[in-house]
């Protein structure tokens, strides 16, 4: 690799191989969608960026993050058949079905994030973006929220082996629980997710009193947001709690989880930010460390996953998104009703009463978080 290299991007057409099942909301071809537009945005070949394709995580890799008796019977439903005590492990629900390839899969994700990571931590790139990542509700010994290996934590649980301290931002419309769970004890981790209330959606967690336990006490932080939370309370929440917070505890490595089922547009939450809101985040994550590792996340209508995370590439590489959708972009991808071909649409903004009750809870929580967790990091 060239020493002249700030970012990279990691991707394999293999992350298309899996599909979750008729009918299930997270469709892997929205990763094949992403790097299409990428493509079509001339972002594919830039001077100071590579594209690298991964190989899976090994089963010592996995290992170091998950039970053993949780990745014995992964494997063995990778064949598509359920294993004995299966359900036990989180394995063969609706939301994690068993279908031929999920080891595989979840394998291959899990290698693409230690990839990104270890570019990082090396110092051969300084921010990388593997768009497949970002499953964070899995815990060490069981599949949840559509995710079966939670690569986020995996890649921490590395950094924190060697001794670095990591700070993780999770802009996910859900909580990530379990990032936050697996460092919830410890002050070398500092983890932050903005995300609707638990009373509202899945996974019932992430309230403002979970501040983390013993050492860790103060370095776990929840914003949740109301259901009527948009582009303004949003942003003014997550610029309140989350720049100040990241900068207090100076890590050594930022790992963001990018989640874009926030957007008004999204089936699977309530609240309705805009394109626009996600990338000023992104903007503001990217100002927040010299080294930065990207994961995906949720987002389950696929135009706006496919148009925010080429906007986070673009962004990571000191450029623009362009003002509408790329024509060759459009005509490849016909069958998709992309309703608008700008590329970022207009603010999400609501009024009267919702709007009003909103900024009520917002200013709550945030007032929370400044007398229970502020004083912990000095400001």
């Amino acid at each position: 690799m060239s020493s002249g290299l700030r970012t990279a991007f990691i991707y394999s057409p293999r992350f298309l191989d899996f599909d979750y099942g008729p009918g299930h909301p997270l469709r892997n071809e929205r990763l094949g969608l992403t790097y299409d537009l990428i493509s079509a945005c001339e972002l594919r070949s830039l001077p100071s960026a590579c594209f690298v394709e991964p190989e899976p995580a090994t089963t010592d890799e996995l290992l170091e993050f998950l039970k053993p008796d949780y990745l014995k019977i992964l494997r063995m439903a990778d064949g598509g058949h359920a294993p004995a005590d299966a359900f036990r492990y989180g394995l063969g629900t609706p939301d994690n079905p068993i279908l031929p390839g999920i080891y595989r899969w979840s394998a291959l994700v899990a290698g693409a994030s230690l990839h990104a990571m270890r570019l990082v931590e090396s110092g051969k790139v300084r921010s990388a973006f593997n768009i497949s990542g970002g499953l964070h509700h899995a815990a060490p010994g069981r599949a949840s929220g559509f995710c079966y290996i939670n690569d986020a934590a995996l890649i921490i649980a590395d950094l924190c082996r060697r001794g670095h301290r990591v700070a993780y931002v999770d802009i996910d419309a859900h909580h990530g629980d379990g990032v936050q769970w697996a460092f919830y004890d410890t002050d070398q981790v500092l983890t932050c997710s903005i995300h609707e209330s638990g009373h509202t959606l899945f996974p019932g967690t992430g309230f403002v009193g979970e501040i983390g336990e013993g050492k860790g006490e103060g370095y776990a932080v929840n914003i949740p947001l109301p259901p009527s939370a948009d582009d303004e309370i949003f942003l003014w929440c997550f610029n309140e709690v989350i720049p100040p917070l990241v900068a207090a505890f100076q890590p050594d490595i930022l790992v963001t989880q990018l989640g874009i089922d926030a957007h008004r547009t999204d089936p699977l939450s309530h609240i309705g930010i805009s394109l626009g809101a996600f990338v000023q985040a992104v903007r503001r994550l990217k100002d927040l460390s010299g080294r930065w590792v990207a994961l995906g996340g949720g987002g389950y209508d696929l135009r706006n996953v496919a148009r925010a995370w080429t906007a986070t590439w673009a962004i990571m590489n000191d450029r623009e998104p362009p003002a509408s959708l790329p024509t060759s972009f459009l005509a490849r991808h016909q069958e998709i009703d992309w309703n608008d071909t700008a590329f970022i649409d207009a603010p999400a903004v609501i009024e009267g009463t919702a709007k009003a009750d909103a900024w009520e809870d917002a200013r709550q929580t945030v007032d929370v978080l400044r007398r229970s967790v502020f004083p912990r990091h000095g400001i």
